[in-house]
């Protein structure tokens, strides 16, 4: 006779049959989801390096570096597969710690493993196709830096090469989304008339509110590509794009995130669209002319420069023309040679629910109004780095007073990093961190281009950095009150910390 659960299975059997298919079809699912959605690789070789290091913690590939000076400086130079491959060599370490830190994050955001499936899946339906938008030359490059990703502690989540496609569209995906932590950025730019030299600055600060690590493990890319034009990037390991940078020829890029229309799943990524400006745009003419040509995923803002003190504004968005601003002739800026931009369109994308409630729900006018008062009291022939400086780390708001780390400010200790730019010179001043409170080490142009022997520049010395001191809210206690009360980021990390 069969015991009692077997005799309960048999007369049950249907019913059993149809609750093992009821548990069994998400787990099916997500493997069909996973084969049908799967991101292939361009088919090519990956070069083979090995980092070595050597003295002064300086760790080298045939065609590249990295060193800690101040912040990490990493040369990268050749092919796309060349410069994926050393990409991979220099950084693996700090790119499979700060992968966990998100991966760590997002668990702790969402609890439930199959809630986290669920939403894995959904977005590997809907950006199935994204990488057939990506350039050819990124395609190859990332192909290439997976492909050197060995071991890939991660790749039970996503395949390697997978994985590293959605990271550089992170930017575009993360921004079709309401509570996006992408609506923070501040940039200006002072032109010949308005500094004691005649030279162009351009400053920004990026809030990226999406991890800790962002800031604390930033890289300064030093990137010298066969056949096109060196530039700077300031990202974090494994980001081969770029949302802030500057070129050989002084010609500098800015994203701002904003809102309006409906998100694309395909087009250029923003990361990748500014990185080709950087390497083929020789003013800001050129850069605009490529902006305006490429297909994008979300709208955005894009803030533009050069050495002669050329300042645009481009705001784009999928399906319509990109709309160029390049006069800003505004009384409220104090006069000639200033610029200005935050969160909100100002052309024809400006009449857009989605950018109405950016104005509403953001802090995009209150300061884009405090940055426009601050450049109204810089006196013409008179601003420098350090002034643009000051102006980058303002904790007030416009009319009145408010408490350290209100949005409103330019500063609110939020920053995932800063840059102040002299477009002239080719010369970056780029935040060490915490935020924009620690000091901005200066990149030595020098360092944008090869040697006439073909052979990476020399590392920067410790000796040589040149530094812009640490704001005093760092030591007394400002820096701690304000994170506290700005709060965030949005994955791992706890506020206030420095």
């Amino acid at each position: 006779m069969l015991p009692r659960p077997l005799r309960w299975v048999g007369r049950h059997r249907k019913k059993v049959v149809a609750l093992a298919a009821v548990l069994l079809a998400p787990a099916l699912a997500h493997l069909v989801v996973g084969h049908v959605t799967r991101i292939t690789p361009p088919d090519l070789a990956t070069p083979r390096f090995t980092a070595s290091e050597t003295p002064g913690g300086i760790m080298r590939t045939p065609r590249g570096w990295s060193a800690k000076r101040g912040v990490r400086l990493v040369y990268l130079a050749g092919s796309p597969e060349e410069i994926g491959a050393q990409h991979t060599a220099l950084l693996y370490d700090r790119m499979v710690e700060d992968e966990q830190v998100l991966w760590d994050g997002f668990a702790q955001l969402v609890p439930f493993a199959p809630a986290r499936a669920l939403m894995f899946d959904i977005g590997r339906i809907r950006y199935r196709d994204v990488a057939s938008s990506f350039p050819e030359a990124r395609r190859r490059e990332l192909a290439a830096e997976a492909g050197a990703f060995v071991p890939d502690p991660y790749a039970g989540h996503l395949p390697t090469y997978q994985r590293m496609v959605m990271l550089h569209a992170l930017y575009d995906i993360a921004l079709g989304f309401e509570r996006s932590p992408l609506l923070g950025c501040t940039a200006f730019g002072l032109g010949p008339e308005a500094t004691a030299d005649g030279h162009a600055l351009f400053a920004r600060a990026f809030d990226f509110e999406a991890a800790e690590v962002f800031d604390a493990d930033k890289v300064v890319f030093l990137v010298h590509e066969d056949g096109k034009i060196p530039f700077a990037s300031v990202a974090w390991p494994g980001f081969v794009g770029v949302v802030t940078g500057m070129n050989a020829e002084g010609v500098a890029v800015a994203v701002h995130g904003g809102r309006a229309r409906e998100p694309s799943v395909t087009g250029v990524p923003v990361a990748f669209s500014l990185r080709e400006v950087l390497s083929s745009a020789r003013d800001t003419s050129e850069a605009v002319a490529l902006l305006s040509s490429q297909p994008v995923m979300v709208s955005h803002i894009v803030f533009v420069g050069d050495g002669a003190g050329r300042f645009a504004v481009v705001e784009r968005a999928p399906g319509v023309p990109a709309h160029v601003r390049t006069s800003f002739a505004d009384a409220r800026l104090g006069g000639a040679g200033r610029a200005s931009v935050t969160n909100h369109f100002e052309g024809p994308l400006a009449g857009d629910p989605r950018d109405e409630h950016v104005r509403t729900t953001t802090t995009t006018l209150a300061r884009r109004t405090r940055i426009d008062e601050l450049l109204a009291t810089i006196p013409p022939k008179s601003a420098t780095v350090p002034r643009a400086l000051e102006l980058l780390r303002d904790h007030g708001c416009s009319g009145d007073a408010c408490p350290l780390g209100d949005r409103r400010a330019i500063d609110a200790f939020i920053a995932t990093h800063g840059v102040v730019a002299d477009l002239t010179a080719r010369e970056l001043w780029v935040s060490e961190g915490p935020r924009l409170s620690g000091r901005f080490v200066k990149v030595d142009p020098r360092t944008l281009v090869r040697r006439a022997d073909g052979h990476p520049p020399d590392v920067p010395t410790l000796e040589s950095l040149e530094t812009l001191p640490a704001d005093p809210a760092l030591d007394d206690g400002r820096y701690t009150e304000g994170r506290a009360r700005a709060g965030g980021p949005l994955l791992g990390g706890k506020a206030g910390a420095r």
